[in-house]
């Protein structure tokens, strides 16, 4: 696991002391874990530690639904090419 996409989910744990972890497939919405109050900061968070720009009109729910997801969206190295 990345180190960023690690310090999100810690984030998200912090805030939800009854959890001891996050399966990567686990949807975060509808478990409630970032819900519309923690929104906002979530995406900052997201956006300081991948160093990716959110355009928040932009922003597809399912890419941040799952840690899985936002790995892939967000940590996931671009695939060289080949020649």
């Amino acid at each position: 696991m990345a180190d960023g996409l690690q310090t999100v989910k810690n984030w998200i744990l912090d805030r939800h002391p009854e959890r001891d972890d996050i399966a990567p497939d686990l949807d975060l919405i509808e478990n409630r874990l970032i819900d519309s109050l923690s929104f906002v900061e979530f995406v900052f968070l997201l956006e300081q530690e991948s160093g990716t720009a959110i355009q928040m009109e932009t922003l597809e729910v399912e890419s941040i639904r799952t840690l899985g997801a936002i790995e892939q969206h967000f940590f996931k190295a671009p695939a060289e090419v080949q020649a």
